[in-house]
């Protein structure tokens, strides 16, 4: 499937803008790193709504999260671009759910999710070869997202981050 259109075309629909992370996606190096931080002022912005609220807020990022990337993948003709990052975005959010926010939260939940969606160990390696579309460019991060939730919450069980 040939390149459609251009980033540079793609970015001014709001569909694609927000698939390349605010633009954040399009950077030449380390793509998914650098889509990951918007992630980090949404957790910050929504980390006054209580924990049904924002878990609201992650199932929506998710689920919209499947027709973006999707339509951009389409779009570009190449699936899971490394430009397209929503799902960086939408599986941090996941890592921060009930999570109280800190920097040192903050920081500890990116680099642990990063990690997981750099190196991808199994299950996550396995989602991202084997399930395509929208929802596979997805799941793979959603599923990096609940690893590193599990792992925050255990280093918040041991006193380990500020509550």
């Amino acid at each position: 499937m040939p390149l459609k259109k251009s980033k540079r075309e793609l970015i001014k629909h709001p569909v694609h803008f927000f698939s390349f992370g605010f633009g954040t996606g399009l950077l030449p190096k380390a793509p998914g790193t650098f889509g990951t931080l918007p992630a980090i002022v949404l957790v910050w912005l929504f980390a006054p709504l209580d924990v049904a609220a924002y878990m609201g807020v992650v199932v929506f990022a998710c689920i919209i999260g499947i027709y973006l990337c999707g339509a951009t993948a389409k779009a570009m003709g190449e699936h899971d671009a490394p430009a397209i990052v929503w799902d960086e975005i939408a599986g941090y959010m996941i890592a921060m759910i009930a999570v109280p926010v800190s920097w040192q939260a903050l920081l500890l939940a990116f680099v642990l999710f990063r990690i997981f969606d750099i190196i991808k160990p199994w299950p996550i390696s396995w989602l991202d070869k084997k399930v395509d579309g929208g929802f596979g460019i997805m799941l793979d991060d959603i599923v990096a997202g609940f690893i590193t939730l599990v792992l925050m919450h255990i280093v918040l069980s041991l006193g380990w981050l500020p509550m």
